[in-house]
């Protein structure tokens, strides 16, 4: 079998740019949008949407190689990172620590040129002990292939299937000289097409021993970056792979068996990009939704019980409110569980579902119920 690296116009790629122009037109118009609603929050809500974001994408670019990470450890190194002051204290360890602080240094650092010593960096940050697992590897080095040819597999150890062959590891320092080249210097090209394009290249050439998708992502999200002009992230595009993961290493596998025309794999990463669009809309809707809700809890003086079961009901709360619940959250009586719950109605936090007594149970006023909280209006531009 032949791989795209072992073409004889490797890595000379096209694409063809009428079947694309469309699709891309569309993505970049989503893309404008999607900003565009951003530059429209408060400084605090596009902070609490870039953070959300950057946290996902640490945690799903991860979870694509089957590594699941500490969403509080992520989140509160994320908020470190970004200068916040909205991570909590739990402190992270270095596996956490390595890959925010590649994710943070592509996106914050856009505009400066990828160099082979900021790769080497990224990687040992990636494994710091130089191990990935128990398994000892070249860390901030271009691999060796010293235990042999590399080779994605998948399936029982010795019978395996194998899905693509990389680059002997000679062939590597020459591989990147040229990668870097292009990616430093090429101009001219629609900037979703090189992120795309640079994605494929990187994790073809596979240069590390581990840590190449992770890597792939973060030179990807440096490009997208590029093509927004500002290092906040609000749409994770590493979240929308995770989700369509199998597909995704479907694609990168047809294209690694194909030839140098990168526009099916294109398309499919234009349009997954667009998709992260509409994730991050939804997101957006999310962290709008509960900044009104703290606006409305401080706009009524509410007390530190009402706020711990608020704040408690907007993330990761089963089912519906009742007093026994409240009570218990806030460590309080029924009685006092009883009076807050009903300020909280009172002022339009709260609803009061259908059915009495002993079933009586609340939840928070959704968007499409209410359009304000006490003097707090309710804005969500639905474009």
């Amino acid at each position: 079998m032949e791989y795209i690296n072992q073409k004889p116009k490797w890595p000379n790629f096209t694409w063809n740019h009428d079947a694309l122009a469309r699709r891309l037109a569309e993505v970049r118009f989503h893309q404008g949008l999607l900003l565009g609603r951003m530059k429209s929050l408060g400084f605090d809500l596009r902070s609490q949407a870039a953070l959300n974001t950057a946290v996902s994408e640490v945690i799903k670019s991860s979870a694509i190689e089957g590594e699941f990470l500490d969403p509080n450890k992520v989140r509160s190194s994320v908020a470190r990172h970004l200068g916040l002051e909205t991570g909590g204290k739990v402190v992270a360890g270095r596996d956490v620590e390595g890959i925010v602080e590649v994710m943070t240094d592509a996106t914050r650092r856009f505009r400066e040129p990828l160099t082979a010593t900021r790769l080497f960096a990224w990687h040992a940050a990636l494994f710091p002990t130089g191990r990935s697992g128990i398994t000892t590897i070249t860390a901030g080095a271009w691999r060796t292939d010293e235990r042999g040819p590399m080779r994605v597999l998948s399936g029982p150890m010795g019978r395996g299937k194998e899905h693509f062959q990389v680059p002997h590891a000679e062939r590597v320092d020459t591989e990147m000289s040229r990668f870097l080249d292009w990616f430093n210097n090429e101009e001219g090209t629609d900037p979703v097409l090189k992120a795309g394009t640079a994605h494929f290249w990187f994790v073809t050439i596979h240069p590390f021993d581990d840590g190449n998708g992770r890597i792939a992502r973060a030179i990807a999200d440096m490009l997208l970056a590029r093509a927004d002009g500002i290092a906040d992230r609000f749409y994770s595009m590493s979240s929308q792979i995770e989700s369509e993961r199998t597909e995704y290493y479907r694609q990168l596998e047809a294209q690694q068996r194909g030839d140098i025309d990168l526009t099916p794999w294109l398309q499919w990463f234009i349009e997954c990009l667009d998709r992260s669009f509409d994730r991050a809309g939804a997101s957006l809707e999310h962290v709008v939704y509960k900044g009104w809700v703290r606006h409305a809890i401080g706009t009524m003086s509410a007390n530190e019980r009402q706020r711990t079961v608020v704040e408690r009901m907007m993330d990761r709360f089963q089912g519906y409110l009742n007093t026994s619940k409240y009570a218990r959250m806030a460590k309080c009586s029924t009685d006092t569980a009883l009076r807050d719950i009903r300020d909280l109605v009172e002022h339009g936090i709260l609803v009061r579902n259908p059915g009495g007594g002993r079933s009586t149970s609340y939840r928070l006023a959704s968007t499409g119920e209410v359009e304000r909280i006490g003097d707090v209006e309710m804005v969500i531009d639905p474009a």
